[in-house]
């Protein structure tokens, strides 16, 4: 099988290359411009995938142009779904790659029937996404998951966790965050390539799925188990300009339908575990 994968060279894309790479696969980056429709068809054609993973678009909720979300994450989704539309070969599955955000209420165990309330332009992006991507659905097998927040070792340091890894990995005294008393829903982004293979492989069409834990942290408890992994303490401290308005205080994911779906056999690591990889800087 050969998968097409843009965002190859991203954060999410580098392990799921590895990972379907350990499985046997063809993996193949997207080296065209999705916002280019004309190179993007061609492309799409002269590869001619039996299978698309969709990762790119920009995914940094405070990204300086909210102009970048609609462009890329709706504008270049839709180029991508025409390019493949019009090959002479459909894949068997087209995964695209959307994310909790788009739920923007504070709960436990949201479901993918949770109501989508976006609080953000790039969730908005996501959400507009999934609806156009739906129209395509007699054309191409599309797989829309959301998942929830997940971390590793190479996520850009922009992101809550590794900006707390770098801190505690530089012995820093203090660190600026944002609001602390939020609880967030955390995977590893190794278990996180597993299930977008497995999902590839059952292709289930026209699903919904998040892509959650189920067990959900707060920044002040990953703050704390970071220190005691460390043995190193650091000062918390509030910076205004990194509060967000709306900021979600919870967000847990129910993985109960991705459970139905692939089994029980998929296991999400304890934070601690990732905690302690990031830490330790081995790739």
């Amino acid at each position: 099988m050969k998968v097409l994968v843009t965002g190859l060279n991203g954060f999410t894309g580098r392990y799921l290359g590895s990972e379907l790479e350990s499985h046997g696969y063809d993996v193949v980056g997207l080296e065209a411009d999705l916002l280019d429709a004309t190179a993007l068809a061609h492309e799409v054609f002269r590869v001619s995938p039996t299978a698309v993973v969709h990762l790119a678009g920009v995914a940094f909720a405070d990204h300086h142009d909210a102009s970048d979300f609609y462009r890329v994450n709706l504008i270049g989704t839709r180029n991508l779904l025409a390019a493949l539309a019009a090959c002479s070969a459909r894949p068997d599955c087209v995964l695209l790659a959307s994310s909790a955000n788009v739920y923007g209420v504070s709960g436990e165990a949201l479901t993918e029937n949770t109501r989508p309330n976006p609080m953000n332009d790039y969730a908005v992006s996501k959400l507009a996404m999934e609806y156009m991507a739906r129209l395509w659905l007699e054309q191409l097998p599309v797989v829309i998951v959301r998942p929830f927040n997940y971390t590793g070792v190479g996520q850009d340091d922009r992101f809550l966790i590794p900006k707390i890894v770098a801190h505690f990995r530089k012995r820093e005294s203090e660190i600026e965050l944002g609001n602390l008393d939020v609880w967030r829903d955390f995977s590893d982004v190794r278990t996180v390539a597993e299930v977008y293979r497995r999902l590839l492989e059952i292709a289930p069409v026209g699903e919904i799925v998040n892509i959650s834990s189920g067990r959900s942290y707060s920044l002040r408890e990953i703050v704390d188990m970071a220190g005691s992994i460390t043995g190193h303490t650091l000062l918390l401290r509030v910076d205004p300009a990194l509060v967000r308005e709306n900021e979600v205080r919870v967000l847990r994911g129910d993985n109960l339908r991705l459970k139905s779906l692939i089994g029980e056999t998929v296991t999400f690591r304890p934070l601690e575990e990732t905690l302690r990889w990031m830490l330790s800087g081995s790739s």
